[in-house]
């Protein structure tokens, strides 16, 4: 059983280093590292945080931030955005960018995968025959080494897949076994995966039309969220458009983005 000042040492070390409020989460703390212990011969979550902290690079503080983020996602996930991307930002972003041809979007929370090449197919059923001539590559991140890993490869169960368009099956996918099915190359070519902390300044030299954030910053205490967005802001082109999760909600009065409407606003 994990104690009161185990649990305490574990939620600031997860806060410092990744801006993750996990203060209301005992149970999901104690619950997802008690195996990871038991299996890997330490007597107690002291013992394990002292090898985390002595190492922050290392492999179990690796192991920890894996363990502790929640990463549920699919694709089609929140369809209205896909939407009014298709609709609205990225014709946008495109006449915007017709000068350059280099569309810059980012995927800020890419989990394992499924929004970042959902947001792939959208960007080349949208750009059609105009596709090859413009550089529409996405950036995609996250902070979780595994769940990159699944990204890259790239295989999803067929009950996944089975939300997109038939069309889209057809043309980005390719059956590899009786249940599973493997993003063609010609789409894992359009998704740039890097692992990332959301907490460091970022690196990005030239600034972004779109941004998807979403579900992540769920996670973050208000403070954090707030430093955050206006990194975001300062990183995207006067005009550009951020999408954030369904059910989350930013105080306009704590930020430059314009809204736009529920989960979606504008620089």
């Amino acid at each position: 059983m994990i104690t009161d000042s185990e649990f305490q040492r574990i939620v600031t070390y997860v806060k410092k280093n990744y801006g993750i409020d996990l203060s209301q989460k005992r149970v999901l703390v104690g619950g997802r590292l008690e195996n990871y212990l038991a299996r890997n011969g330490y007597a107690n979550y002291d013992e394990y945080m002292a090898k985390v902290e002595k190492n922050p690079k290392g492999s179990e503080a690796t192991d920890l931030v894996n363990i502790l983020t929640t990463n549920h996602t699919y694709f089609m996930r929140e369809s209205e955005h896909f939407e009014f991307m298709k609709n609205v930002a990225l014709p946008w972003a495109k006449s915007k960018a017709m000068g350059t041809k280099d569309l810059r979007i980012w995927c800020g929370a890419s989990s394992t995968g499924e929004e970042p090449y959902t947001l792939a197919m959208v960007i080349q059923d949208y750009l059609g025959i105009d596709h090859k001539s413009w550089d529409s590559r996405l950036l995609a991140t996250d902070i979780s080494k595994r769940v990159l890993e699944h990204a890259m490869k790239g295989v999803y169960l067929k009950e996944h897949i089975d939300p997109l368009p038939e069309n889209w099956k057809r043309h980005y996918f390719k059956q590899i076994g009786p249940e599973e099915f493997v993003v063609k190359d010609d789409l894992k070519k359009e998704v740039i995966f890097r692992q990332f902390n959301l907490m460091d300044p970022l690196p990005f030299k030239k600034k972004f039309h779109i941004v998807f954030l979403r579900n992540v910053m769920i996670y973050f205490q208000d403070d954090t969220k707030y430093q955050l967005i206006q990194r975001i802001y300062d990183h995207m082109e006067p005009g550009g458009y951020l999408f954030i999760g369904l059910t989350e909600r930013l105080d306009r009065r704590m930020m430059k983005f314009n809204y736009v409407q529920p989960s979606i606003y504008r620089k």
